[in-house]
């Protein structure tokens, strides 16, 4: 069979930043060079929805014109819901090939890959067996260049549509923001030591009534070199293979030892 002749690899397209963002645009164009692309995407901004999903709410979908050429359709839910609707519903007579989600505005770095919505779609598809990627741009301007990186985001896709991954596992893409030194290259690395120190601002609306507003500092306490941290801070592109399974494996053999259970 000729190339010409290959069926191309189906790729589910989602994001947190809603289906009008800049970032899933780009995407969106650079998937289309390598498979058929399906976008179900959020209708509105989704940003720190973690893996949330809508139960005991309706779920709604609607096709959108939205990209050339491309099945689209936006969601009233979370990245989570998009991909599950993807899976389920808009594809569910077709088998994916790959899910991906982005190009997310901001950094999705260490910890934040909890509390991604754009890591959550992702992983959202891992768990349905599928290889999926999140990529974010460390960059939080609305207006962000991500042309710097349209090389290394289609490399990444095609080694995972050629080669595979392990069962279940969903890649963690983040990518220095545009300067003026190329991008060095990819480091597959470890998630980094570092959270948020998070601070509340207690605040009053026009009526005197109180709120909060979050806000915090990011503290990075890895010294490493092998982590996305360090491999952004040095103009590397960092890739953190992920899981679902949550389970603290060393504490086990130390509960059953040290516990009287």
């Amino acid at each position: 069979m000729s190339n010409t002749n290959k069926k191309k690899p189906l790729i589910l397209v989602s994001n947190d930043d809603g289906i009008t963002a800049n970032g899933i645009r780009k995407l969106v164009d650079l998937m289309k060079q390598i498979g058929e692309v399906v976008v179900v995407a959020p209708d509105s901004p989704q940003s720190g929805m973690g893996h949330a999903i809508t139960i005991g709410n309706t779920l709604r979908l609607f096709k959108e014109r939205i990209f050339p050429e491309v099945e689209a359709y936006k969601c009233s839910g979370t990245p989570a819901d998009c991909v599950k609707l993807g899976k389920h519903h808009v594809l569910k007579e077709r088998t994916i090939d790959l899910v991906v989600s982005g190009i997310n505005h901001g950094a999705n770095t260490s910890i934040s890959v909890l509390y991604s919505g754009t890591m959550s779609a992702a992983i959202e598809g891992a768990i349905e067996g599928t290889p999926a990627i999140g990529f974010s741009l460390c960059d939080y301007d609305p207006e962000a260049d991500f042309d710097h990186a349209d090389e290394w985001i289609l490399k990444i896709a095609e080694q995972t549509l050629k080669r595979g991954l392990p069962k279940y596992t969903a890649l963690n893409v983040n990518i220095p923001p545009k300067r003026i030194e190329k991008v060095k290259g990819i480091k597959v690395c470890r998630q980094a030591n570092a959270k948020w120190e998070e601070v509340f601002d207690q605040r009053r609306d026009p009526n005197g009534k109180p709120y909060f507003w979050l806000g915090g500092n990011f503290v990075n306490f890895d010294k490493g070199e092998d982590n996305d941290e360090w491999a952004i801070a040095n103009n590397y592109i960092s890739v953190v293979p992920c899981q679902f399974d949550l389970t603290a494996h060393h504490a086990i053999n130390y509960m059953n030892e040290e516990w009287e259970l």
